[in-house]
């Protein structure tokens, strides 16, 4: 039966970040089911009205960010401790500079109705903030309201500062208003709150399976090469005991890192010389077929309750998977690996679950 969706985010195509992906390949995937999609993002008029004709969906503007984000990478070494200073207390008061979205979307959603399912999509949590606000017994918006969660709000462990406790409030009554709130894998449901475990449900990043390339040809590298793609974070995906001990290593290798985040490559750098190549980010297709060449890829497990969307990236393409434990460091392993034997290898279960076919099948499921 045709449905009418909308969903609600503040990242979409083409930005480069897994809920830009969430939003994205679920907008994608129910219109390909013949459903009536609608999505309300920050829109780009010169890219998304394009976007909007190729995949037969309506996008309407949730309107420009307000607050601009702190640049704390910019300045002389006093100026950036300002702005990292200035930038958390902004963050720790009002969930800066995302809070205003609160008043964004209860604005946006005015005159919106008759939907079947509403899906909004964190972070930034402010987004189900606003849904909460807007939604009320005679404005329902929609017959089913699903608060996505990609990772825990208040009880986080990623940060190392706690939530100001007025937060814990605001999430309370969010949950309350919503009908369901789904989480990308079980174990996360220890970091939200147990009076609404009746209304948690286990819904996975989506990937189109179809909508991918990799190289067919057999991989035959002179130089042993392996890659990771993604942010760090320190003392919980941290690089650095993993790069200190490849500084040991007296084998010829190539260590692709596509990131961003130069303190903590820099030092490495100089002393790995051509066997450390840092890039920046490229759209996700493009990383995934460059990744699909690679003889191994690195995964740096987080120390929390996160399972990263690039497991499943790094299980598409097909390559062997080395799982870097900062606090039970193998370095056997990593010398296996780095000796192509791969006997070790991280095999992801049941990667069905993750086609975007049968997450949004989820999603359906709970409109009925």
């Amino acid at each position: 039966m045709k449905k009418k969706i909308l969903i609600i985010s503040q990242t979409f195509y083409p930005e480069n970040f897994p809920r830009s992906f969430r939003t994205t390949e679920l907008a994608k995937e129910f219109t390909r089911q013949g459903h009536d999609v609608t999505v309300l993002i920050p829109k780009n008029d010169n890219i998304h009205n394009t976007f909007e004709k190729k995949h037969n969906i309506q996008i309407k503007d949730l309107g420009k960010q307000v607050f601009p984000s702190i640049n704390k990478r910019t300045g002389n070494k006093m100026i950036r401790m300002i702005k990292r200073i200035s930038a958390r207390i902004l963050f720790q008061l009002f969930d800066y500079p995302y809070g205003y979205m609160m008043f964004q979307v209860k604005k946006a959603l005015k005159n919106e109705k008759g939907y079947d399912l509403l899906i909004s999509i964190a972070v930034p949590f402010p987004i189900h903030w606003g849904v909460a606000w807007a939604r009320n017994k005679n404005h329902t918006i929609s017959k089913t309201w699903v608060a996505d969660c990609g990772d825990p709000f208040y009880l986080s462990t990623t940060d190392s500062f706690k939530k100001f406790f007025y937060f814990k409030y605001l999430e309370k009554w969010f949950s309350r208003k919503a009908d369901f709130i789904s989480i990308p894998f079980e174990e996360l449901k220890k970091y939200f709150f147990r009076e609404f475990k009746e209304k948690y449900r286990v819904i996975p990043q989506g990937f189109d399976f179809k909508d991918m390339l990799i190289t067919d040809k057999p991989i035959n590298n002179e130089i042993v090469t392996f890659g990771f793609a993604g942010g760090f974070i320190k003392e919980k995906r941290d690089p650095r005991k993993f790069l200190d001990f490849l500084c040991t290593v007296d084998v010829p290798f190539k260590f692709i890192l596509y990131n961003k985040q130069n303190e903590f490559t820099d030092n490495y750098r100089k002393i790995l010389g051509d066997k450390l190549i840092v890039k920046d980010y490229i759209p996700r297709k493009e990383l995934l077929f460059e990744l699909s060449k690679m003889d191994f890829l690195v995964n740096i497990e987080l120390a929390s309750n996160q399972a990263p969307s690039k497991l499943i990236d790094y299980s598409l393409v097909k390559r062997p998977i080395l799982m870097i434990k900062n606090k039970e460091f193998n370095k056997e392993i990593i010398l296996e690996f780095l000796n192509k034997d791969y006997q070790n290898q991280f095999i992801y279960p049941d990667i069905n679950k993750y086609n975007i076919v049968n997450v949004c099948q989820q999603f359906l499921d709970l409109t009925d």
